[in-house]
């Protein structure tokens, strides 16, 4: 921790406008989400809180902690980071991975294979390095993110039980991979996106043409019938939206599908439900080995990026996001890394998508002054 932050400062925090938990501590890790399942199932945990990683078979962040404060609505970052020395922040734009050229070769790669193979879709994504000096405080970076989001969503996760010692994940999602309360579970996938305009009649414009455009509508319908096809066993009800409707973040539009449901079995955590859904057509592609099998070919490894951050509580209730608008920052505070992906389909446009992971980037780089 670093030396100055204030004591009350959380390790794990999950905020979201209808609630927001965050934690500190830690009683036992865990690497292997069901193990953590487990755990909770036989009452041996009060709570389990993390991230879980892109890859299915890499480690998991999990961590039993040892205090829980429970709000009703979204957390705003501590004082400490809005004035005095909490709130310096020094950022540089060190590299790329891949260079935007690169990029464009592997979209255009991507939509070759789908054309001439089973793969319907892949989403590709490209990071860049930051470097701060002096060193930053991952919770800094959390609270911009917070204080810049429409609706204060945020997060941070302690990556060390993953054996990143001191690496923390911070992020500001608007994508719901599951929520359970009760035998009531909801969904709230993004798939489709467009950047947002400074001027108001454009803004609107480019909203109403996603709305319209039939490549982002496949691309969406990919996610939607994932979930559709994990939780309608699972559910006595299902309710998902025909269309899909449109939801904007400060620097995105996306198309979003309310999903509601009622669970058969009771026993199934927030935790067990995001391990199942994981991962969606919307950060991976469809069908999923096939795209998860590209992506691991095309790109470095993302780490946590694209996987799931959130809590689960002993009484299986829980909320996990999709692990997007986010960046891991080292150890010692000197880098972070930031990544951003796109949906590639048959009629992707390259540029269009390079075009689209630079809009997406713009929620962590505005964050840090770049």
């Amino acid at each position: 921790m670093c030396a100055h932050r204030p004591s009350s400062a959380p390790d794990f925090l999950l905020s979201r406008a209808h609630g927001s938990v965050r934690t500190q501590g830690c009683l036992e890790t865990f690497t292997d989400p069901w193990d953590a399942i487990a755990a909770l199932a036989e009452g041996r945990v009060q709570m389990v809180v993390g991230a879980i990683p892109f890859t299915r078979s890499s480690p998991a962040a999990l961590t039993v902690p040892a205090k829980i404060i429970r709000e009703d609505g979204p957390l705003e970052p501590h004082a400490y980071y809005r004035q005095g020395p909490g709130a310096r922040m020094h950022a540089e734009l060190a590299s790329m991975d891949p260079e935007p050229e690169e990029h464009l070769r592997r979209v255009e790669a991507a939509v070759s294979t789908i054309r001439e193979s089973k793969l319907e879709k892949v989403v590709l994504a490209r990071s860049v390095d930051i470097a701060f000096d002096p060193p930053v405080d991952p919770l800094l970076v959390a609270a911009r993110l917070i204080d810049n989001s429409l609706n204060k969503d945020g997060f941070i996760v302690d990556l060390s039980p993953a054996g990143q010692a001191g690496h923390i994940l911070v992020g500001s999602s608007p994508e719901v991979l599951i929520k359970r309360q009760g035998s009531t579970v909801s969904a709230f996938p993004l798939a489709g996106s467009a950047a947002r305009q400074e001027d108001p009649d454009l803004d609107a414009a480019v909203g109403t043409e996603l709305s319209q455009s039939i490549k982002n509508l496949d691309e969406h319908r990919h996610v939607v019938e994932h979930l559709r096809q994990a939780l309608a066993p699972l559910c006595s009800r299902l309710d998902i939206a025909e269309q899909p409707e449109l939801t904007s973040t400060s620097e995105m539009w996306h198309l979003a599908t309310p999903i509601v449901g009622t669970l058969q079995d009771s026993t199934l955590s927030a935790l067990e439900l995001a391990v199942r859904l994981h991962p969606t057509p919307a950060i991976c592609g469809t069908p999923t080995d096939a795209a998860e099998a590209l992506i691991e070919t095309a790109e470095s490894d993302r780490g946590f990026y694209a996987g799931a951050v959130g809590w689960c509580d002993g009484s299986g209730d829980g909320e996990y996001m999709v692990a997007i608008r986010c960046a891991e920052v080292s150890g010692d505070g000197r880098s972070a890394r930031a990544w951003a992906g796109g949906g590639i389909v048959a009629d992707s446009d390259p540029e269009g998508e390079l075009a689209e992971t630079t809009a997406k980037l713009r929620t962590i780089l505005r964050s840090l002054g770049l």
